[in-house]
């Protein structure tokens, strides 16, 4: 398990200043509330960003051919490319074969796990795979193919709860309890679901009845909601249920269960936006297992439509921030929640997205996002460059 010691972070809290040559035009609202603090810039373009510390540098990997990734010392860049996670399509025969989705990168004893997203947007046609490589910096990487899948075919997409839920979206987690791997996954359809893997992290335990969890959904007024044994591949009979992209982090004595809420993505430049708040967030729910159950700061469990909202569209200018992440410092107060968001000033389309940042504090154990720290992150005055 790598342990977060931080770097020297290049603080930039001026927003981005580039802008379009004219004003990029949308029907509807932008917030503008100041209850979220502005992003502190990656200066990085990426969408669904995910950043592990290695070796007194941070590597950013995000969706797209082939899974570019990136190195720096400072989470604000500047950032070079240490190429592709993949050189050849996935040995997955699913979904956009050349273009993965949403890594999510791991190190356990010396070699490095990246898991990635294939699928069929719109549907369940969605597997995630794995890749592995010793050397993070130069690869080469191996692809070892499904560890799940979902939809009409691929490896035990006929096994519940593959029947019901969308292969995207992967996050791994190391119980600091006892050192096992949880893995989670899903998308809209049944939401958010979580299984143990095996020790060599290719595979889930006893693949063939896995022993899942569902740990978020969603909750639809005037449904029934109750989960159905299997779902059609395209659409879902019961309603849509906007959550995804889920992150799990620790810090003494809660567990943390993040997932982006809302429409990501696709604003076309003169369509009309969704409502309000309907929009990407980032949400949370906190547990004292790392299986669960999850509940917001009302109590509300998010199996049964809680989350916290800890980052939303704020001043006007930053759009639907999600795809996220967090790093966490060991022993002190300044974990780092990143995600990306948009900016309404350069424009909504997906190609738009950038790397943003925060601190996080902790009130009565729940996050806040905050905009700057008093504390040192410099790992040579922590003494903490463990991993």
């Amino acid at each position: 398990m790598v342990l977060f010691a931080f770097l020297a972070l290049g603080l930039i809290f001026t927003f981005h200043s580039a802008r379009a040559e004219s004003p990029v035009q949308y029907i509807g609202t932008f917030p503008d509330t100041d209850e979220y603090p502005l992003p502190i810039q990656g200066n990085l373009e990426a969408h669904d960003p995910n950043i592990i510390v290695y070796d007194n540098a941070y590597y950013a990997f995000h969706g797209g051919i082939g899974v570019p990734y990136f190195r720096a010392t400072s989470l604000s860049g500047p950032w070079e490319s240490r190429g592709k996670v993949l050189k050849e399509p996935s040995i997955i025969k699913k979904g956009a074969r050349k273009r993965p989705w949403a890594p999510s990168v791991i190190e356990k004893n010396g070699t490095f796990y990246c898991y990635y997203a294939l699928t069929k947007g719109g549907t369940r046609q969605s597997a995630i795979g794995v890749a592995t490589t010793t050397n993070i910096d130069d690869g080469p990487w191996e692809d070892h193919g499904a560890v799940v899948s979902t939809g009409s075919s691929g490896l035990n997409y006929d096994v519940f709860p593959y029947t019901v839920s969308n292969a995207i979206d992967p996050a791994v987690m190391q119980d600091p309890a006892d050192g096992k791997f949880w893995f989670t996954w899903g998308s809209y359809w049944t939401n958010i679901w979580q299984v143990a893997l095996t020790d060599d992290l290719l595979s889930v335990e006893n693949p063939k009845s896995p022993d899942a969890r569902n740990v978020a959904y969603v909750t639809l007024d005037g449904r029934d909601n109750v989960m159905l044994k299997q779902y059609p591949v395209d659409y879902d009979p019961q309603g849509i249920r906007p959550v995804e992209g889920s992150f799990m982090s620790y810090r003494a004595p809660y567990y943390y269960l993040w997932f982006s809420h809302g429409k990501c993505c696709h604003f076309p430049e003169g369509r009309v936006l969704p409502p309000g708040g309907d929009e990407y967030s980032i949400r949370v729910g906190r547990a004292t297992n790392i299986t669960g159950p999850y509940v917001d700061k009302d109590g509300r469990k998010l199996t049964e439509n809680g989350g916290t909202i800890v980052y939303g569209s704020n001043h006007g200018d930053v759009y639907a921030p999600g795809g996220l992440g967090v790093l966490t410092a060991i022993g002190t107060d300044q974990d780092i929640l990143y995600y990306h968001y948009l900016n309404k000033s350069i424009g909504l389309a997906h190609k738009d997205a950038h790397l943003g940042w925060n601190y996080l504090a902790y009130e009565d154990g729940w996050p806040v996002a905050k905009s700057s720290s008093n504390t040192s992150t410099d790992p040579s005055e922590d003494g903490d460059d463990s991993r």
